[in-house]
């Protein structure tokens, strides 16, 4: 029988908070010190683009399947099972001798968020049957997000600033704790197994096709589109993504109904949030990155245009919730990717040498109002396409979509700029300095090469980042346009009839 609790008591309220905003704290922490990273560890540009998709693309593929198991086994298991497993990786990232036991310990924590994100908020949506109670708590449950995602960057820049970058995974680890332990004391468990099962075949399928179609983007750029590793993982991956197609078609419960890309606004929607987040996250990656490690400013200067990033949504959220209510998602989508697209050519055409945080505030603002925009509507215009029975799924897609976005932000600017940026410097190197280049890439040569070679590398870097940068504003765009043209609320609302488990969100 279904546990259904009548009020959602405080303890669980702020268990679940805590538990979203360790998750969501974990993804904005290494955002000030990607320079560090490559400093300490003489990264390439490829590798540090992995430091932030090692930890999305767990969450994003596994968030589903962990609802089902959450409705299945009791969601407060979950909770605590996800709070430990997400320090054990801030654990391994505190204590990191080298990029790829980063790369585990983001993993790791990544596999934790995935629990913890649809755990939180089905406890939270079970304990609130009446809607305004279950709208209050879904709004504390959102206002916790914003708040990590601005203390994120500032934590980690002020502690990497002081001390040892290492130090900026600590406060997640303790936070990581905090979650395990509250959970186990203050939650009170709910679960929902009717109907649901597990779905292997398409988690499986989806998890090889995802990460094969990553690691061949990260990679091509610096082993050559031709190697037979990178053809080998993008024929893995297509293999993987067919055969998830083919999988999902012959589940009984499929984690994703086919039938939902038949409606054009929901396809559309997944097109935005593929598009939107990877514009966003993209010009995330290059900031950082030429704050850090080309600029060198210290992480907390170099972490304050994130804190400006993240504090937009926070003031904004009590302004947003009322228009949702009152403006259709898709102009607030078409008003959240416009802004996106000013702000991230702006900061492509800002010069390289450029350090003051005064010439960021403008084209961060555009970027954080439009970031809170696209993501307040985005579910919204997802769901309101489908039929109502659907719309568990359609939301849950569109946050693995979303999710993948984000990740394959830094994936493919990475290899964009990095790969631009060779292109500049061939035959502009000699010696030592060449060698460097071809074993580690621009990002080596404009931190430990000759003064000459140093100003070359940053010329050749400012043109691959801008490039990168101005291939977000496209994505934008993009984004904009399918919006304009595709993005409808669905009237009917009961048009695909298969029958599907919603998600436990």
């Amino acid at each position: 029988m279904t546990s259904v609790l009548k009020r959602l008591d405080r303890g669980t309220l702020i268990a679940c908070c805590l538990a979203v905003a360790a998750a969501q704290l974990c993804i904005t922490v290494p955002s000030p010190i990607n320079g560090e990273i490559q400093a300490a560890f003489g990264a390439s540009g490829s590798q540090v683009a992995w430091v932030t998709s090692a930890f999305i693309l767990p969450t994003a593929i596994l968030e589903l399947n962990f609802g089902v198991v959450g409705d299945l086994f009791g969601r407060k298991r979950l909770l605590v099972l996800g709070g430990l497993v997400l320090a054990l990786g801030e654990l391994l990232n505190a204590l990191s001798q080298n990029v790829t036991m980063l790369w585990v310990g983001q993993a790791l924590a990544g596999v934790g968020a995935a629990a913890l994100f649809p755990s939180s908020l089905a406890v939270i949506a079970a304990a609130t049957p009446d809607e305004k109670d279950r709208a209050k708590a879904v709004s504390t449950w959102a206002l916790s997000i914003s708040l990590a995602s601005a203390m994120g960057p500032l934590s980690s820049g002020l502690l990497a600033t002081v001390a040892d970058f290492r130090w900026a995974f600590v406060p997640p680890v303790v936070l990581g704790l905090v979650v395990a332990v509250s959970s186990q004391f203050l939650v009170t468990d709910s679960k929902a197994p009717e109907g649901r099962a597990l779905d292997w075949p398409g988690q499986i399928t989806v998890a090889v096709g995802l990460t094969a179609l990553l690691w061949g983007v990260i990679e091509g750029g610096e082993r050559g589109w031709s190697s037979p590793a990178i053809v080998g993982a993008l024929s893995l991956a297509a293999v993987a993504l067919v055969a998830f197609v083919v999988a999902e078609k012959r589940a009984e419960s499929p984690m994703f109904n086919l039938d939902l890309l038949k409606i054009p606004s929901f396809a559309a929607a997944a097109v935005v949030a593929l598009a939107g987040m990877f514009g966003f996250i993209g010009t995330a990656y290059c900031v950082s990155i030429r704050l850090g490690a080309v600029m060198h400013l210290s992480p907390l200067r170099a972490g304050m245009p994130f804190v400006i990033l993240q504090l937009v949504p926070l003031l904004l959220a009590p302004v947003l919730s009322r228009m949702l209510t009152r403006v259709e998602p898709r102009w607030l989508l078409m008003g959240g990717l416009l802004p996106m697209a000013a702000g991230q050519f702006w900061i492509a055409a800002l010069p390289i040498t450029t350090t003051s945080l005064a010439a960021f505030i403008g084209p961060v603002l555009l970027l954080g109002v439009g970031f809170i925009c696209v993501v307040s509507s985005l579910t919204s215009a997802a769901v309101n396409a489908v039929p109502l029975h659907m719309t568990g799924m359609a939301s849950g897609a569109t946050s693995l979509v979303r999710e993948f976005g984000q990740g394959l932000g830094p994936a493919v600017i990475s290899t964009v700029a990095m790969s631009a940026a060779s292109s500049a410097l061939a035959g502009k190197l000699s010696g030592a300095d060449a060698g460097m280049e071809a074993a580690a890439g621009p990002l080596a040569v404009v931190n430990a090469g000759s003064d000459s070679a140093r100003a070359a590398a940053q010329t050749a870097l400012a043109h691959g980042m801008s490039l990168g940068v101005v291939i977000c504003g496209c994505a934008s765009l993009l984004g904009a346009l399918v919006t304009l043209l595709l993005v409808r609320r669905n009237t009917a609302r009961a048009t695909v009839t298969a029958p599907v488990q919603t998600a436990s969100a």
